[in-house]
């Protein structure tokens, strides 16, 4: 068996996400597994080299790990012949000027979302990358997710019947910072830095949407920033002028109604941090990020309501849960693999930045329509 190195100028690491998911458990996770095994005699060799703003901090998380390629100097990695692919997962107002420097260059882009601050600029990527002919792809990592996995099963078995509505409750309390540590960094909730759980998270519901239930065709949102202080990393209080709660009613193709609760102001009192439940003519489910339970329409029970008497019913006692059936992988993995096939076997790959550009609308229309207090389409998109 040979082995082909793949070099990928990996952007913004230093940063929560960019570290544990995407190199320590992605990329640093192929190369413990002794590669990826493509399948033709091959094993690919991802090689990563690591590119942010701090040096100490580049210095230190590449010592820890014996890798030994790293760069402050972007516009140095990105002239590099060698380096195929560019990975960011940056700051969400950083990113699409390093996109744009790393299309310039010619290489293969992978990317956190947002891909751009509104929807202009997103095509304006989509575009440049198929002008370039490059490989480029957005990170979705809820559909890889078990729970969801699971729920894909279920609606490719045919188990809901017709699908009639969806309800997503996601979030946790995020500590203000001031008398215990917050969990997100504080650029978060600013809104000059690119913060707000819509722009965060309605991609995040357009794709999960898209890709289970059908294209979101309408959106209804009301929005609030419900802590307006919070204290930042040095202690020291700062206004917070992004929303951290979004409440939408999103129409799909097809006729079914979702409703996603998002919030970093909510206590939880659920089995996940995220849940989605789905109601069919012919069955339920209950979908987490690992589990998924289930209610067939012969198991429903015939609750009657009586105000005036303890509840009988063992409700959360009646659901089935859902085996796993299979060995799941991390998410953001098992995406990145996917897309490196497709950059070096050109294997079908369908999350590219056009995809991206869809959630970036979502967020930008939901924005919109809690600015205008109204519903508002949403149009398809093409390049």
């Amino acid at each position: 068996m040979t082995r082909r190195t793949v070099r990928i100028a990996m952007n913004g690491v230093t940063g929560r996400m960019g570290y544990r998911q995407h190199l320590v458990r992605s990329i640093l996770a192929l190369r413990e597994q002794g590669g990826l095994d493509l399948g033709n005699g091959e094993t690919l060799w991802p090689e990563p080299v690591l590119v942010g703003r701090r040096e100490h901090a580049l210095r230190a998380l590449a010592e820890r790990h014996g890798l030994t390629e790293w760069s402050t100097d972007l516009d140095a990695v990105l002239a590099d012949e060698s380096v195929e692919i560019y990975f960011d997962a940056q700051v969400t107002s950083a990113r699409a000027e390093a996109i744009r420097k790393a299309l310039a260059a010619g290489k293969h882009i992978y990317t956190e979302k947002p891909t751009a601050g509104d929807l202009e600029g997103a095509l304006d990527l989509a575009r440049l990358a198929a002008e370039k002919g490059v490989k480029h792809g957005v990170v979705q990592d809820k559909i890889f997710l078990p729970g969801l996995l699971k729920l894909k099963r279920l609606i490719d078995g045919g188990f809901f019947g017709r699908i009639l509505s969806v309800r997503g409750e996601f979030g946790y309390w995020v500590f203000e910072g001031d008398w215990q540590e917050a969990q997100r960094p504080s650029w978060n909730y600013r809104s000059e830095d690119g913060g707000g759980i819509v722009v965060d998270m309605f991609p995040h519901w357009e794709y999960v949407l898209h890709e289970l239930f059908g294209r979101v065709t309408s959106v209804t949102a009301h929005v609030a920033t419900h802590i307006p202080q919070r204290w930042d990393e040095h202690g020291k209080p700062y206004a917070a002028t992004a929303d951290d709660a979004a409440y939408g009613i999103f129409q799909l193709e097809g006729g079914a109604v979702a409703q996603i609760n998002s919030s970093w102001a909510v206590r939880v009192n659920r089995d996940e941090l995220v849940e989605f439940q789905v109601d069919g003519t012919h069955g339920s489910a209950v979908a987490g990020l690992r589990n998924c339970r289930v209610q067939h329409r012969s198991a429903t029970p015939k609750p009657v309501w009586n105000p005036d008497i303890p509840a009988t019913e063992p409700f959360r006692e009646q659901w089935q849960e859902v085996p796993d059936n299979a060995v799941f992988d991390n998410g953001f993995k098992a995406q990145w693999e996917l897309f490196l096939k497709h950059v070096v076997l050109d294997e079908p790959y369908q999350w590219d930045l056009l995809a991206g550009a869809r959630g970036v609308q979502l967020a930008e229309l939901g924005l919109r329509s809690s600015a205008e207090g109204r519903r508002l389409e949403v149009p398809e998109i093409t390049l």
